[in-house]
């Protein structure tokens, strides 16, 4: 396991003990309001390569701030969505249990994030980093877990990792939103975002370090019967989601967390009264590379 960045290795921040075997540093006294240093953003991509999520404590963004502080890491996403609710997305989007009159629900407009996922890896070019800041909390609950991809890859027996070699999976929007039982994309949707394939075991182009590359928008693989091919990407997650694999995040007020998509899955917790308290996230996406 990577360790933590020592303390004197951020400026202006502490960066404290990784927070579980699967991932994760929480890290103190940063102000991601104003434009970072060349070192303090050197120091965040170290420790962002190292622990792959990281947890900035006591932060108080506006959207706009948001988009500042994301843009230092590369190119922002915009959102694939054009429903009803497309006004709350686009280059920072809400993340939320509100509906269309601000109430909490138990309805949800993005049921896609309550199941395994990488971000965007129905793209061409997927996600490398997502940022959520944590607006309004429920008192307790709400939570978001990780999977460490790469954890998973390295436990698996050697028979498996040799029948994987090699193979590709076909990730589609269409088919994640029929398994969270949403509604499916509109044809316009489909035509912007057609079904992709990439390997399922990806290389991590930083440290070299091999991982699944599977989740819930990973519908089957090529040149393997569909069923098949389904059925081994369901066994590998369930593999890949032991809890010895996974960090639980329990968020404060003020946490703005990025982490790393190349080599996590994640997904949210519906472990609180949804129709009672609300919850609101803001969210920005930076492009990655294409999987190798």
């Amino acid at each position: 396991m990577a360790e933590a960045q020592s303390a004197a290795a951020m400026p202006d921040a502490a960066i404290g003990s990784r927070l579980s075997e699967a991932g994760g540093v929480a890290i103190t006294g940063a102000d991601l309001s104003r434009p970072l240093s060349p070192d303090l953003r050197e120091a965040i991509l170290a420790a962002f390569r190292d622990n792959h999520i990281l947890v900035f404590r006591s932060q108080d963004l506006g959207k706009d701030q948001q988009f500042a502080f994301t843009h230092q890491f590369g190119e922002i996403e915009d959102h694939v969505g054009r429903h009803a609710a497309a006004a709350r997305y686009g280059l920072v989007h809400t993340v939320s249990n509100l509906d269309e009159d601000g109430r909490p629900t138990t309805r949800l407009s993005a049921a896609g994030n309550y199941h395994w996922h990488t971000d965007k890896s129905y793209h061409a070019v997927p996600s490398l980093m997502t940022v959520l800041h944590a607006r309004e909390l429920p008192p307790e609950g709400g939570d978001t877990q990780f999977a460490n991809m790469t954890m998973a890859y390295d436990a698996l027996p050697e028979a498996t990792k040799l029948r994987i070699d090699g193979l590709r999976a076909v990730h589609s929007w269409a088919a994640s939103r029929r398994r969270a039982g949403a509604p499916p994309p509109s044809e316009i949707e489909m035509r912007e975002r057609p079904p992709v394939d990439h390997p399922v075991v990806r290389t991590h182009p930083e440290t070299g370090a091999k991982a699944l590359y599977i989740g819930n928008h990973a519908s089957h693989i090529l040149g393997m019967p569909e069923e098949e091919g389904e059925a081994l990407l369901l066994d590998l997650l369930e593999h890949a989601t032991q809890p010895q694999f996974v960090y639980t995040h329990h968020w404060q007020d003020g946490d703005l967390v990025l982490w790393d998509n190349r080599c996590l899955l994640h997904r949210a917790i519906a472990n609180y009264e949804m129709a009672k308290h609300r919850r609101v996230l803001h969210r920005t996406v930076v492009t990655g590379t294409v999987p190798f």
